[in-house]
This record gives C-alpha cells, sequence and structure tokens, in this order.
C-alpha cells in the first residue's frame, strides 16, 4: 500500500502546526540551515482582517477576547462525561453542541495567540518519568533544563541577568539570550486603590501563614524574587507565594508567532511559511516512509472554525526529502494520523479507512488538568478598572498603547500561590488570584470580564491528574470535521480513589480560608460559586464534579513503547512508520507542571537537537 510517487522534494522537511511545538522546531531546524515547509491551517493574526484586530492578539488583558475572536478561534465542544444526565448539570454545556466549549486557536502561532501568556517550569520529576519510562537519560531534568535557559529571554531579574552577563552563570539558571521574552504580571502599585492592594497583601499573608514554615518560605521568595521558574525553587518542587510570569516583550503578547517571523525573515530561502492549509493525509512510500502530506488550501476550511466556510478548498500536495512533523496539539495530531490510517485498526475500519499501522494507543490517554473558580463579588470596583470597555478606545487602552503600562500590560492575575495538597507527594494545586469574573468556559465568556468590575475570582487548578481515561476519535472520515473528545471525568475516569476530587475541594478551602477575614469584614459582599450553601465535603465534591474544566490537553500520542499504549519513541519517531514524528503536547506519557506551554516549547527545542544530531550521523 503505497501513495502515488512523489516528484521531487521542494523542503527537506514539512512542519504541521505553528504553535509552541512546531513554530519552535521549524525555526530551530531552518536557521540550522535546512530547508522547512510550515503548513498551518489559519491566517497570521496580524495580517487577518477581523474584529478586534490586531488588539485582541498584542494587548495582555485581552487573552479572553482572543480566545472568542472570530476570525482566529476555533471551538471544540467537548465532554466531561459520556453519561448526558451528569454532563447536561454543568451550566456551561452547551446543548445544541452536546459538549462544554474548549477554546483552540486556528492562526499563526497555534494556543500561543490566545493562552494567558503564563510561563511556569514543569516539575523535574515530570522530565526524569519520561527517561525512567524510555531508558533515554537524555530526557533527564538535569539536561531538560539546558532547553528552557536557550529559548528564555528573562526580563524580569534584572540583577541576576547583570550577574549572568558577567560571569555567564547564574544560580537561577534562567535564559538570557533566548528568542522568548518574559516578563513579571501586574505589580502591585498598579492597583491604584491603596484600600484594595491592602486586599491582595492580606491575602498574601494569610496564604503564606496557612501553608506552614512561614519564615523559610519568606527567605526562599526573597532569594528568589517569588520567582517559580528559579532552579533552586525547581529542585527543591517548592511552594508558597508566587509572581506569575508571562511571555510578553514590553507588555506586548510573544510567542511562537513572533519566533516563525523572525526566523523566516533572516532566512526566507529556508522557512517558507504557507497558512491556510489544511493538513489531510500524511503520505507514504511502498516501505512505510512518508514522503510528504495531502492539504487542502483556502480560508476557514476546518470546521471548529467560528464561521467555517462551505467552500471546498483547493487540493494540494508537498513533498519532504528528510521527514514530516506532526505538531497540531492534543486533538488535531491524532486526528490525522488516524485519518492516515495510523491508530486503533477497530477505529480506523469503523470509518472505512485503511489500516496502516495498527497503532492501538493514538487518541487514547487523553489528560488534563482539573479547573474550577471561586468568584467572588467585592464592595468597590477596581480602581484600575475605572471606564474599561476592553476595547482600543478606552482609557487602559490608551495607557497601555501609549506607554505599555497600567492593567491592560497584564494578563489580569494579581496573585498565585502554590500549594501541595494531601492527595500529593508533590506540589499539586496552583491558585491564583484574577481581577475579574471567570466562572470556566462557555460561548460568550469573556463578555462577563467586560460587564462587571468589582469580582475577585481565585482559579484553582489541580495539577498533576491520575486520570487517564480520555479519549480522541474521529467523528467522521472527512479531515474537515473536528474529532470527537471525551475526557470522562471523575467516576467515568481512572482515579478510582477519587484524589483528585479530593485535591481540588482541598484547593477551595484554602483558597476561601484565604478570603474569610475579607467576608466577615464586608470587603467581600458575596461568594457567588460555589456559594456560602455549598459548605460541606459532600457538597463541595458535588460542585466539582458539575463545575470543573481544563484546558491542557494533553498526552494523546504518547511516548512510551507500543505494548503499554505508546505512540513515539522517545526521539518523537512514531511506531511502525519512517521519517514521521510528533512534536506536541500530545506526546507527553503524562500531563507535566501546571501550565504545559513551557514543557511544548522545551520539546520544540529538544526535538530539533535530536533531528539535527540524526543529520550529522
Amino acid at each position: 500500500m503505497s501513495d502515488a510517487s512523489a516528484p521531487r522534494p521542494s523542503h527537506e522537511y514539512i512542519v504541521v502546526g505553528s504553535g509552541a511545538g512546531g513554530g519552535t522546531l521549524a525555526a530551530r531546524l531552518a536557521e540550522a540551515g535546512h530547508s522547512v515547509l510550515l503548513l498551518e491551517a489559519g491566517g497570521d493574526p496580524l495580517q487577518l482582517s477581523g474584529d478586534r484586530l490586531p488588539e485582541d492578539y498584542q494587548v495582555p488583558a485581552f487573552h479572553a477576547f482572543a480566545a472568542e475572536n472570530s476570525t482566529m478561534r476555533w471551538d471544540f465542544f467537548v465532554r466531561h462525561y459520556a453519561d448526558e444526565e451528569i454532563q447536561q448539570k454543568d451550566d456551561k454545556y452547551t446543548a445544541d453542541r452536546r459538549g462544554v466549549l474548549y477554546p483552540r486557536a486556528g492562526t499563526l502561532g497555534g494556543c500561543t495567540a490566545h493562552n494567558a501568556m503564563i510561563l511556569i517550569y514543569p516539575h523535574n520529576s515530570d522530565w526524569d518519568h519520561i527517561a525512567q519510562l524510555t531508558g533515554d537519560s537524555s530526557w533527564s531534568s538535569a539536561n531538560m533544563r539546558k532547553y528552557f535557559e536557550r529559548l528564555e529571554d528573562c526580563r524580569h531579574r534584572p540583577l541576576a541577568r547583570w550577574i549572568h552577563k558577567l560571569t555567564r552563570f547564574h544560580a537561577s539558571r534562567h535564559g538570557f539570550h533566548g528568542w522568548l521574552t518574559t516578563e513579571v504580571a501586574i505589580p502591585m502599585e498598579a492597583l491604584g486603590n491603596r484600600h484594595l492592594r491592602k486586599v491582595l497583601e492580606k491575602l498574601a499573608a494569610k496564604a503564606s501563614h496557612k501553608i506552614g514554615a512561614r519564615l523559610h518560605r519568606l527567605r526562599w521568595f526573597f532569594k528568589t524574587r517569588g520567582d517559580p521558574n528559579d532552579w533552586r525553587m525547581v529542585k527543591l518542587a517548592s511552594s508558597g507565594l508566587r509572581l506569575v510570569p508571562v511571555t510578553t516583550q514590553n507588555h506586548v503578547r510573544i510567542g511562537s508567532r513572533e519566533r516563525i517571523r523572525a526566523v523566516a525573515e533572516k532566512y526566507p530561502t529556508k522557512l517558507a511559511v504557507e497558512c491556510h492549509a489544511l493538513v489531510t493525509r500524511v503520505l507514504f512510500d511502498g516501505s512505510n516512509r512518508v514522503i510528504g502530506v495531502e492539504y487542502l488550501k483556502g480560508e476557514r476550511l476546518y470546521r471548529a472554525h467560528a464561521s467555517p466556510s462551505n467552500g471546498p478548498g483547493e487540493p494540494c500536495r508537498a513533498f519532504a526529502s528528510r521527514e514530516v512533523v506532526l505538531c497540531g496539539g492534543a486533538f488535531n495530531t491524532p486526528q490525522l494520523l488516524m485519518l492516515s490510517g495510523i491508530g486503533p485498526a477497530e477505529e480506523l475500519a469503523r470509518h472505512g479507512i485503511e489500516v496502516r499501522v495498527d497503532l492501538p494507543g493514538v487518541g487514547r490517554n487523553l489528560q488534563d488538568r482539573y479547573e474550577v473558580s471561586v468568584v467572588n463579588r467585592m464592595k468597590d470596583d477596581w480602581q484600575m478598572m475605572s471606564g474599561a470597555t476592553f476595547t482600543k478606545g478606552d482609557p487602559q487602552y490608551r495607557e497601555w498603547n501609549a506607554s505599555k503600562e497600567g492593567v491592560y500590560a497584564t494578563n489580569g492575575g494579581v496573585l498565585a500561590v502554590v500549594k501541595r495538597s494531601k492527595q500529593s507527594e508533590l506540589p499539586d494545586l496552583f491558585c491564583l488570584g484574577l481581577v475579574g469574573k471567570f466562572k470556566g468556559y462557555f460561548p460568550g465568556y469573556s463578555k462577563l470580564i467586560t460587564e462587571h468590575r468589582n469580582y475577585l475570582s481565585w482559579i484553582v487548578l489541580k495539577a498533576h491528574t491520575l486520570n487517564n481515561a480520555g479519549t480522541v476519535t474521529l467523528e467522521s472520515s472527512d479531515p474537515r470535521d473536528p474529532p470527537k473528545i471525551d475526557f470522562h471525568y471523575f467516576n467515568e475516569g481512572s482515579d478510582k480513589e477519587e484524589k483528585d476530587l479530593a485535591a481540588v475541594v482541598e484547593g477551595i478551602e484554602f483558597v476561601r480560608a484565604m478570603t474569610e477575614e475579607l467576608r466577615v469584614k464586608g470587603v467581600i459582599v458575596e461568594e457567588e460559586l460555589p456559594g456560602q450553601h455549598c459548605r460541606s465535603d459532600r457538597q463541595l465534591k458535588q460542585f466539582v464534579r458539575e463545575n470543573a474544566w481544563g484546558h491542557h490537553a494533553s498526552c494523546t500520542c504518547p511516548i512510551g513503547p507500543k505494548e503499554h499504549g505508546g505512540v513515539v519513541s522517545s526521539d518523537f519517531r512514531v511506531h511502525g512508520t519512517q521519517g514521521l514524528r510528533v512534536v506536541d503536547a500530545s506526546a507527553f506519557p503524562r500531563i507535566p507542571g501546571f501550565f504545559i506551554v513551557s514543557a511544548v516549547y522545551m520539546i520544540g527545542e529538544k526535538a530539533a537537537d535530536v533531528m539535527l544530531a540524526g543529520v550529522k550521523n
């Protein structure tokens, strides 16, 4: 079984997808002197014509509006439960789509074009687990740190930067010469209202007291500046108060799009970027060696787009002399593999797709965070939000546009606490205080931010989740149809002891304890979610079951042996094929850290090293 013989390839490599994995990899291969074709199904957010662009992309505070921007967004509607009765209890459920909104970005840069820009280093155990699983020591945490140092340009540790410039070393092991700029989120002074600043200062003190070992933690906070990416903090897997590093440059969003465009401009004969190119199938020769891809050329062809096109698209083919790398993410990469005849044989047969490689792990092992929100209505508006409409003409935008200062220079996060629950050996709860009303994703969720200026929402994020029972399967054999996505939360999942559930409840109780004094004093008028009626352990668990969500989908083409559900080897090669690799969030065997984008950027850099070493050898 083989596809038609290929004409002479025009590129050495084809990379499918321009997100944190694909964009990083394509740029690094091109810098090394190799010709790369980067295919992206969407357009460039700075070249698209649409409402609220380019500001939705560029302004950090507009990230929620970027996720709902009709020009960039891909709307997946996912199942948290197969059981319809349970699923319908979530008020974020959209009945006519039979699922809950899961925002993705169909644009150059992938989801780095709409995320909240938070960049937090994974735990060392995440890397060491892959090294142990594969027997490949290059995945060890000691080795993986160099990829973070390679890509980062840290701007929020000026003293460390100065010491590094003089000595070429600093104990923080930040990168100071990479392409991805990191700055810090909102300083207390930007909040304007002195009284509300004191609210947050009290919350910070309360958090430090609640976690315990206060003097020891405060000493480390000042030594490392509360920096979660400081290598000393990482080695200790520590908890406590944290600043939140974000990927902005002079308080303007930066991501893989900027990396791609910079390299394409510098090496125009090496990196070719083709937007509006929806890849539909991988092409092989008779020995299961990849020779290229088929794609449809045209705008808005994928039916997850907010306004999908009815046009057929122009069928095209592209051919590579060396390799094809799939970087479409946890939903689209397994879909493309299955459409190409690689996946569970029974799933392929169900859709009339000829089996090329029976690989049962494709689309299995879907994992995510669990998140819930504790939403508090304050007595007073946030002064810094006065007159804010989150549009181009308001006072806050004018301040950001003129000086790159003020609340729009931030992602809205004002305080973060890392905590270890009783269910985990590692810190597994990330509690983020957010100025605004946020209770998860549903169509129109960003409107809540513009309509309410007196809310403090605590996002409780549960990392290192134990549930790996989620699946991505084909809706049809039509590559324009999004796949079926079933996460199988809690009682439907693999965490039979419900440790994840207990940990999330513990997180809710923790942030409630921090804010209790403010409620008693009337600074907080009402806790709207979960609500004061929801107090007992049983009630809180039910609230979490019905309201939790996630937005870090991963692990659907995991590294590991085929017989144990693995899809790719430790060097990212798809089992049973030649010249085909996967480099994106789907490749992790288990979900890493708190926010996965840092880990995805890092494997993009690692994959480039692996592939370039292969060429030399």
